[in-house]
């Protein structure tokens, strides 16, 4: 990457700089790979923060399918954890993941977990059997107290796996059949849902798999306590790459940490964080990591710059510190700070591997938690920061009262907020589209075939606020 006919004088972040178009040869932007080749399997240079409200299982296998990566958080207990990434793994890599309910559950249930848009739906399952299907959009008519059994049609619609050997095929038989959304049945076992949008992504996107052939998942885990057991079990369980995450990661409690792991040689890329320095890049790399996570402060959910005063512009984090790590062999992820997929473009033109997306994906249907509805009938999930009070007493619920008020006195970061569902775009697949769809298009702008030229060729300048005013769309008439 190289400055256009500037030089910068201070840090720098993403509505601080631009793309200048370039000579290219690259015909379509579909043509464009967006393989981060960073160690892991992903096929799309884009990771789900590993944030409560954000990476679920369900949002993670939905991210994987597309080429994504999702992080489960290291708040959830060994259990858990343990369950979420076996359901993960198990989730069908060519078909959605189901919503399963039962005849007996009602609308206002049903509402809490899909919208009420085509494409989308939810299978109801009476004593292990398929007992029906409702599609979405017909929950927006019925009553809130109807069962679904009552409103459910009488023909499942349910589609033979057999019936059809790719998902072209599995496309044109929904266009024949004139279905929107139905059940996927093998041996008279549901093992999916799919719809034509989901078909057709199908035949656009690899899934990132993990040396099993399962969908690929990633765990966080912290630097404290027995770091080594916390290792060897999530990996045990199924997780791909391992996120040692902690606020301040250029400190030596991360370095043991990332050197009692590397040491364990699971086999797994190990990504620890954050920093936003290249003395904070040589230090964990020496220490065995081989993905750094970049970026203190800039987060929607985040006061830690108005609280502290620390942390950095992130464009120019990233460009300092993935500088830094191709030097010594390693890969930046840069987490935090996109709002368009303009952003996520000059991270990656920054040098980033793949960027890490928390508040964007926690509005979508596949994040954690129940789809709300706001005075107004629009739908909204609820998000929150990490060092929040809500996060706190999450982690730390198990503490006596005395030493679980302390840490919530000292908690910061915003403990809830609304983030609404883009009507256009509600689910992760369709963020995925847009952002993807951006960002190829800037390559072709830069004359890149792949992410490695496109940090090699683009071209960045600096603007003025009036500037970045300028690019956006206006909403309303002149």
């Amino acid at each position: 990457m190289d400055f256009y006919e500037t030089t910068p004088t201070h840090d720098l972040t993403y509505s601080d700089v631009f793309l200048v178009p370039s000579h290219s040869s690259v015909g379509s932007r579909m043509s464009v790979s967006l393989a981060p080749g960073d160690g892991t399997s992903a096929t799309i240079p884009l990771v789900a923060s590993n944030m409560n409200s954000v990476t679920g299982p369900r949002l993670a296998a939905s991210l994987a399918r597309r080429g994504g990566l999702g992080v489960l958080p290291q708040d959830l207990s060994d259990t858990d954890m343990a369950d979420a990434l076996a359901w993960v793994r198990a989730q069908p890599i060519d078909l959605d993941s189901a919503v399963f309910l039962s005849p007996q559950d009602t609308v206002e249930q049903a509402l809490l977990l899909v919208p009420p848009l085509a494409g989308h739906g939810v299978v109801l399952m009476n004593d292990g059997a398929l007992a029906g299907v409702v599609d979405a959009e017909r929950l927006a008519t019925a009553l809130p107290g109807a069962e679904l059994g009552d409103i459910a049609g009488a023909d499942t619609h349910a589609i033979e796996r057999a019936d059809f050997g790719s998902a072209r095929e599995l496309f044109d038989l929904l266009v024949e059949r004139d279905r929107n959304f139905a059940p996927v049945v093998d041996g008279g076992t549901v093992v999916g849902t799919t719809s034509k949008t989901s078909a057709l992504r199908s035949t656009l996107y690899t899934p990132a798999l993990d040396s099993e052939g399962k969908l690929a998942v990633a765990a966080a885990l912290g630097i404290n306590g027995d770091v080594a057991a916390k290792a060897r079990a999530l990996v045990a369980a199924g997780a791909s790459t391992l996120v040692l995450d902690t606020a301040h990661g250029h400190q030596e409690g991360m370095v043991r940490a990332v050197e009692i792991v590397a040491a364990l040689d699971l086999g797994v890329p190990i990504v620890a964080g954050n920093v936003v320095t290249s003395a904070a890049v040589r230090d964990l790399v020496g220490a065995g990591a081989t993905i750094i996570k970049v970026g203190v402060g800039p987060g929607a959910m985040c006061t830690t710059r108005m609280m502290t005063a620390v942390g950095r512009p992130q464009f120019s984090a990233v460009l300092e510190t993935a500088a830094t790590a191709r030097e010594l062999g390693a890969h930046v992820w840069a987490d935090g700070g996109v709002r368009y997929p303009r952003d996520v473009a000059l991270a990656l033109a920054a040098g980033g591997a793949s960027v890490m997306i928390g508040s964007w994906f926690a509005g979508t249907i596949e994040a954690p938690g129940e789809l709300r509805t706001d005075d107004a009938g629009a739908l909204y999930k609820t998000s929150w920061g990490m060092a929040s009070t809500k996060a706190v007493r999450a982690r730390f619920g198990g503490l006596d009262a005395y030493e679980l008020a302390r840490k919530e006195l000292f908690a910061e970061g915003i403990s809830g907020s609304k983030i609404y569902l883009d009507p256009a775009r509600p689910s992760i697949d369709d963020l995925v589209d847009m952002i993807t769809s951006g960002v190829r298009s800037s390559c072709t702008y830069a004359g890149a075939a792949n992410l490695r030229e496109f940090r090699e060729r683009a071209l960045v300048g600096i603007q003025s606020a009036a500037g970045y005013e300028e690019g956006k769309a206006l909403p309303v008439s002149w």
